[in-house]
């Protein structure tokens, strides 16, 4: 199945590839950038990840991570994923940005593009989201991407906030909101 990749009136999505080691090193190695996320990686942790992107890209068809691009410059301003979240059943939200793209609305105008997509191509029953507790600039984003906060969890190796959205479409999701007060 062939899966359009979803885009917005200011955004769009593009593959990582192996030509961009320079750029994706800085996604992974600027502390700002990294400051919730985890340690900076090395250059050779950098060259790991951009060799298995293939294998990521085929073993989640339409799933995975991929640049965001301002269309208006046609410049990478940040990071959007869509994947299985650490070792879990979970399909995962995840972002980050160029310091210079914060406060522009793009982490969550893609995020709920990428909801959305996740619901309507995929047919997901639901996607997840997790942050650190100190992160709350990601937890608005999450929040306004439609997730709410469902406890604490450990992923990654930290315990985390996780986040979470149901398919409006699916039955089970129906009858739980249904319930809700």
């Amino acid at each position: 199945m062939s899966y359009q990749l979803p885009e917005t009136a200011r955004l769009a999505l593009r593959p990582i590839t192996a030509a961009d080691f320079d750029l994706y090193l800085r996604f992974q190695s600027d502390e700002q950038i990294m400051q919730h996320i985890g340690a900076p990686r090395s250059a050779e942790v950098v060259r790991q990840y951009l060799d298995n992107m293939p294998a990521d890209y085929a073993r989640w068809p339409g799933m995975g991570r991929w640049f965001t691009v301002e269309k208006a410059t046609g410049q990478v301003v940040g990071i959007h994923l869509l994947k299985p979240l650490d070792t879990s059943e979970h399909i995962e939200l995840g972002y980050r940005l160029l310091p210079e793209a914060w406060g522009k609305g793009y982490a969550t105008e893609m995020g709920r593009a990428l909801v959305d997509y996740g619901f309507q191509q995929h047919g997901l029953r639901q996607v997840v989201g997790i942050t650190s507790a100190e992160n709350v600039a990601s937890q608005h984003v999450l929040e306004k991407c439609g997730l709410s906060f469902r406890g604490m969890a450990h992923y990654y190796g930290h315990e985390q906030r996780f986040y979470a959205i149901d398919n409006p479409t699916e039955p089970v999701a129906r009858l739980r909101r249904a319930a809700w007060p």
